[in-house]
């Protein structure tokens, strides 16, 4: 009895409207991101942009890594429709679409500055629907349902970074770059719909009443707490092998071997797909085991994925016995080369990859979620998921010295190595925990 019990509340967890809000409300958080980076890179290329200011577009997007120094007014403040979340949320969606439509009206070769303005403004919006999302998806679910909520919320964002990254791109050789943001900017319409549709999140704690509480209150009820500073140090470490490993992937592709196509098929579209079932594996397995448990198994398995790089190197060269099939560019010499031995190895370890990497991933904001006080959430969480974002921008830079100096079997033993001080810390703070299973 107790058994089918369990299954029950996982097929309820699993089939439960609030899941398809998480799904909906990502993609609409992902769809805007690579519209200000790749897209718009794209876009300024075709318009002989020089590369100088086609690198400092890049720029543009630090109201993501900024966007904890605003989230506080969105805690404090109200607006008088919709609630506390869902009035910001559609005042950020609905802002963030016209962005779109006026960054397609700019003109990157003639007024560039007048086009990073605009992006900019993108970012903005975009950095702060994720906010409020954030907060949306904590408050909304139920500890036992947030491991799957926050997977399938990372499902979305990767299909809306898909859309804006390959149809996008591939629109773009068919018609102006101008229409296709206008395309992007009216694919925001399911996620402004789904902030109508959906229901505003009942919270028993009271919010901050002051913007001194909005702003001091989350840091010192955070603090207060035990192992808050090991907490800290944990989301800092516990993607670090990882974030190392995918910093340098591409290069050790070609440098192995590799095509460009044998990178674009293989890697973008096997990994893509692994990794968005990994992801949904990840919290149908929440459901049951928890997220602390989860975010050990996913932990090691993450780690352990990594040997499949030095194995592939230790495989031997890609292209020379396929040097002749790799010129050709017909379906047949495609087909041939997808099938050969190497590309095969190839395609099986970038799937385990990233099949564990997207189980970690759902894991990682899960925990993350879990964490924050659901008085100050937008704040928060916005403080945990930019200090998340440090690793990424720190310890990818010396990646490529570490590789030229160690060889490519040492580093990403190396990057296994650096998985070790997570899986350290999340034992110094759960290790007298017991975990609750929901």
């Amino acid at each position: 009895m107790a058994a089918e019990n369990k299954k029950i509340s996982t097929f309820r967890a699993v089939f439960n409207p609030r899941m398809l809000v998480s799904l909906f409300m990502g993609f609409s958080c992902g769809l805007p991101l690579l519209l200000t980076i790749t897209v718009l890179q794209a876009w300024m290329k075709e318009e002989r942009v020089d590369l100088g200011r086609i690198g400092l577009i890049a720029l543009v997007g630090l109201p993501y890594t900024a966007k904890f120094l605003w989230a506080p007014f969105l805690d404090r403040i109200t607006l008088p429709f919709l609630g506390r979340r869902r009035g910001w949320l559609l005042v950020a969606q609905v802002s963030l679409a016209l962005a779109i439509v006026v960054l397609s009206r700019s003109r990157p070769a003639q007024a560039p500055w007048l086009m990073s303005l605009a992006a900019l403004f993108v970012a903005f919006f975009s950095a702060s629907q994720d906010i409020v999302v954030d907060a949306y998806r904590r408050e909304d679910l139920a500890d036992s349902e947030l491991g799957l909520g926050s997977a399938l919320y990372v499902n979305g964002y990767r299909l809306g970074m898909l859309l804006a990254s390959g149809p996008g791109l591939i629109m773009a050789d068919h018609m102006p770059f101008s229409r296709v943001y206008l395309i992007m900017a009216a694919c925001m319409i399911p996620g402004i719909a789904t902030t109508l549709l959906a229901h505003e999140p009942k919270v028993a704690a009271k919010p901050p009443r002051t913007m001194r509480e909005a702003v001091f209150e989350p840091l010192s009820e955070y603090f207060s707490r035990k192992d808050a500073v090991w907490i800290l140090l944990f989301i800092l470490f516990y993607k670090l092998g990882d974030t190392m490993a995918s910093a340098m992937t591409t290069p050790f592709y070609l440098d192995i071997g590799f095509t460009k196509s044998d990178i674009g098929i293989v890697v973008k579209l096997f990994g893509f797909w692994a990794s968005l079932g990994g992801s949904l594996l990840g919290g149908i397995f929440m459901v049951r085991l928890g997220i602390k448990k989860s975010l050990w198994i996913f932990g090691l398995l993450q780690a352990a994925a990594l040997v499949g790089f030095p194995i592939l190197y230790w495989s031997g060269p890609a292209s020379p016995v396929l040097s002749g099939v790799t010129a050709g560019h017909g379906m047949i010499a495609m087909t041939i080369r997808m099938v050969s031995p190497p590309v095969a190895l190839l395609a099986v370890i970038i799937s385990m990859e990233n099949l564990c990497f997207g189980m970690g991933t759902s894991a990682y904001a899960a925990f993350m979620a879990s964490i924050t006080d659901k008085r100050f959430t937008a704040t928060q969480y916005a403080l945990l998921s930019s200090l998340m974002g440090i690793p990424r921008v720190l310890v990818a830079a010396p990646t490529g010295f570490m590789a030229e100096v160690t060889g490519w079997p040492v580093f990403f033993f190396t990057c296994m190595a650096a998985t070790i001080p997570g899986l350290l810390l999340l034992l110094k703070f759960t290790l007298a925990q017991s975990e609750e299973t929901p």
